[in-house]
Formats: C-alpha cells, structure tokens, sequence
C-alpha cells in the first residue's frame, strides 16, 4: 500500500477539504485528487464524499481512518527504530551475572535517557559476527586470545580488570584463611564445569594454570547451583570466581569468598566495537567506562601476556602488573 496516499487521504479526513489538505502537504490540489483516486481503486471503496463543506469521510472512509492512522504510525515507528540517535544501543554483556552487566547497568543509570538493547552471546567469535554484521553496537569480551587477532575494523580497549577469588565450603584446608596466594592452589582440585575449549575464558584458565602449576577440572556440565551444593559438601573441592559475579547459595552452605593475593590474577574485560559504527551512544558509552574505570588496589597483579595487546583509545593503567588474568566459574 502506497503510505503517501494514506498520509493523504488522513489529512484530508483531518482537514475536510482537499484543499487545505494540499496546502499542508505542499502539493497540488490536482495532487491530492490523484492520490487519494489511486488508494480508493487498490481498496476497491469510496472514500469521501465531496459537499459544500468540503470533503467527509464515507462509511468504508470512517471505517478505513484509525487503520490508516496505525499504518502511519508503524511506518514513522520502524523509521525510529534505526534512525541515528533514536535505535537502542545494543550491546553484548556475555552473561547477565557477570561484571559487564554491572558496567552496563552503571552506563544506563548515568544516562538513563539513552535507549538500550541488552543480549547474551556465546562466545567471541559469535560477538565478532555480530558486530561485523551490525546485529550489536558493541561487546565485552577478553581479548586478544593467543593466535586469534581482532579482525581490521573492529576495536577493542580494557575497560575493567576484574580480580578472581577462591570459592570453597567451609571445611576446605584454606577456607579459614583471610587470602591466598595463587601459588598454594597448587595441589588443590580447582573445579570449574562449564569451561568450552576456543573460547575466551578456557584461553584465560589455560593461562593461569600454567603460570601457577594449578589443575583445572572443567568434567560436567555447569547446572545451577549444583557446583555450590558440590562445595559446601566437600573438604577438598574449590572454585575460581570472579569478584562481581553474582552467586547464591543456601545460608547453611556457608561458602567462603577467599581473595587471591601476591599477585592478584586479573580477568581482563575489554570493550569490542566496530570502528565504522557512527551510534552515538557509543561514543557515551566508551566515554563512561573510561571515566568510571577502578584503579587496581592489588600491589601485584596478574593478567595472560595475550591480554596486553588489546589497542583502544581509554588511558592506559599504570599500576605494576606482572607480565603475562578471570572468567567467572562456567564463564
């Protein structure tokens, strides 16, 4: 259907004469005839009669107006929808527990005016895919994984280091301890279900047990909850967190939060965009996660070499990290 001879035949409807319908259009009078005998043969109807008045809507015309009107409405709505500056921003937070969704919901408050579209994506290669197509603004991510370099156009820049903590119930060997050093994990049976080979997050796990001599047992699926029963049940079973995932668990379960110290490992979240993409609720965003990054409060930190390549344009830290850090437990 031709929406210019509906938004014509709604403003003759509104304005009851042709025309000061043609008037406001800023067309013919001749024009609006036209257009308005075109949409009454594709609908096969009547749509005014013409009096001394004017123009009034017939039966079929009173019938076809608030349709009319809602088709004018969806097309200025679908135009809105990707307009510059009125689309969502959409942007991939990994998982709804993790630290990204705590920056996120940060970027939001601080500017709660700004429209936002929040998903999930599976791993790095799904949020280059859809960052390259458009089907998202931007994504956190860890980057650059070993032998996997960003591909040209699409920009990264840490954006927050996130310390990893020690997870155990509260009849493990160290759960009484105030921290831990990575070290001592040695030996321990550091269980972590969920881990999926090429993606990020084993890049990272991989790296950090062979930096510290750890075993990690990434048996099982990560089903909710079930790794929390497993570790206030046991005497000898651990995890890996990061610090902001959230996690919950039974009161009687009793589960410690150890921090990891001497040097604190890292997971480092970057920002992923594509440098092409003109959304200027990116530039607010990238903007905001500068301004609001934590500085580290770790004396000696760790993070994977692979994670220090990451090119971007937010101010680099300058704290003391050792060279060649977390994804929270199943991501």
């Amino acid at each position: 259907m031709d929406l210019t001879a509906v938004r014509t035949f709604v403003t003759v409807a509104e304005s009851g004469q042709f025309q000061e319908a043609a008037a406001v259009l800023a067309v013919t009078q001749q024009a609006v005839s036209k257009r308005v005998a075109a949409l009454e043969k594709e609908l096969g109807v009547r749509l005014f009669t013409r009096t001394a008045r004017g123009a009034e809507p017939t039966a079929d015309g009173r019938t076809f107006l608030p349709h009319a009107r809602e088709l004018l409405l969806a097309e200025e709505r679908a135009a809105a929808s990707v307009r510059r500056g009125r689309r969502p921003l959409r942007v991939d937070v990994v998982g709804a527990r993790l630290a990204p969704a705590a920056l996120l919901r940060g970027f939001h408050e601080a500017h709660p005016d700004l429209p936002l579209d929040v998903v999930t994506l599976f791993d790095v290669d799904s949020a280059l895919t859809a960052l390259r197509s458009g089907a998202v603004d931007a994504s956190f991510r860890a980057v650059a994984m070993p032998g996997r370099p960003l591909p040209r156009g699409v920009e990264a820049a840490r954006v927050y280091d996130e310390p990893v903590q020690l997870l155990t119930g509260p009849g493990h060997a160290l759960a009484g301890r105030t921290s831990v050093t990575p070290g001592e994990l040695a030996g321990h049976r550091i269980w972590i279900p969920g881990i999926v080979d090429g993606t990020e997050w084993a890049a990272y796990y991989a790296s950090l047990a062979a930096e510290f001599g750890l075993a990690v047992d990434s048996s099982g699926p990560n089903f909710s909850g079930a790794l929390q029963d497993a570790l206030a049940g046991s005497d000898t079973l651990a995890t890996l967190v990061s610090e902001q995932t959230r996690l919950t668990w039974p009161d009687g379960h009793d589960l410690r939060r150890i921090p990891l110290l001497d040097p604190t490992p890292l997971y480092p979240h970057s920002l992923l965009w594509a440098a092409a993409n003109p959304h200027p609720a990116l530039t607010a965003l990238r903007t905001h996660l500068a301004d609001t990054r934590p500085p580290h409060t770790a004396a000696r930190t760790w993070t994977p070499g692979w994670a220090e390549t990451v090119r971007g344009a937010f101010r680099p830290f300058k704290e003391t990290e050792v060279s060649e850090g977390p994804q929270p437990a199943g991501r």
